[in-house]
C-alpha cells in the first residue's frame, strides 16, 4: 500500500468522525458546515468519498465468496491425499474436514447424500 493510499484511508476515516459528529449533534449539515468551517462543498465531497470506500470495501468482502458459496456450496480442501485401493481401482475413500467436522465416506457412497451432508454442515460452520 502506497504513501497516497495511506493519506486516503487516515482522511476517510478522520472525515468519518466528522460525519459522526454531525449525526451526533443532530444539527443540518449547511449549521454544521458553518461552525465547523468547514465548506458544505468540501463536506459532501468527503460524504461521496466516504461512500465509494464504503462500497468498494463490502465488493472486496463479497467477491471473496466464490460463485459455489453463493448456490450453497462450500470450498472442500482435502487434508490428505484419497488412497488408492489394491484390490479396486480409483479412489478407496476420501476425507472431508472443515474446523469442527471430519466426513470420511467411501468410494460407493452415493454423491448426493455426500452433497446433502456437506450442505448441513457448512451452515453449521
Amino acid at each position: 500500500m502506497g504513501t497516497s493510499e495511506i493519506t486516503l484511508q487516515y482522511r476517510i476515516a478522520q472525515w468519518a468522525k466528522t460525519f459522526q459528529e454531525r449525526i451526533d449533534s443532530g444539527e443540518r449539515v449547511m449549521d454544521f458546515c458553518q461552525r465547523k468551517g468547514i465548506s458544505k462543498d468540501t463536506y459532501y465531497y468527503w460524504q461521496q468519498k466516504l461512500r465509494k470506500a464504503a462500497g468498494d470495501h463490502l465488493a472486496k468482502q463479497e467477491s471473496k465468496t466464490t460463485d459455489m458459496a453463493l448456490r450453497g456450496f462450500t470450498e472442500v480442501k482435502l487434508t490428505e491425499p484419497p488412497v488408492m485401493s489394491l484390490g479396486m481401482p480409483g479412489i478407496d475413500h476420501i476425507n472431508i474436514e472443515t474446523g469442527l467436522y471430519k466426513i470420511t465416506a467411501g468410494s460407493g457412497y452415493p454423491a448426493d447424500t455426500l452433497l446433502s451432508v456437506i450442505r448441513e454442515i457448512s451452515k453449521l460452520c
